[in-house]
């Protein structure tokens, strides 16, 4: 198998399953912190969690079907940086965590790179 297309099946299953184990079938109380943190109240941090789920679980279909959109894995590595510092500000103890952001977006980040990379753009075919 090509390690763009390792990369792809990756990236879309981490994606789905941190908008779905973690948001949207069991709220982990990770997640609960987290989002609580940032000052939203529990009714709304719960409908965050949720939406953020949503979201995720979208960005993974979306991420399978156009990995081939530079646009599309220059979006994922920029949520995944985003993620990454959004924690580092409001729960810095969590990135010295066993399974931290920063083992999580760093790998995603880098296998986004090699999608990049063995990806032909528009450009370079002309």
């Amino acid at each position: 198998m090509h390690p763009v297309q390792i990369a792809r099946y990756i990236i879309t299953f981490a994606w789905l399953y941190h908008g779905l184990a973690p948001k949207l079938i069991q709220i982990a109380p990770l997640e609960q912190l987290m989002s609580g943190s940032a000052g939203l109240s529990p009714e709304s941090t719960y409908i965050f969690i949720k939406a953020a789920g949503i979201a995720e679980v979208i960005w993974a279909i979306i991420f399978y079907i156009f990995y081939k959109v530079r646009v599309v894995v220059f979006l994922n590595i920029l949520a995944l940086i985003f993620l990454l510092l959004a924690v580092a500000l409001l729960q810095p103890q969590l990135l010295i965590e066993a399974f931290n952001p920063v083992t999580t977006n760093v790998p995603l980040i880098a296998l986004s790179l090699i999608i990049l990379n063995g990806v032909k753009s528009k450009e370079d075919s002309v």
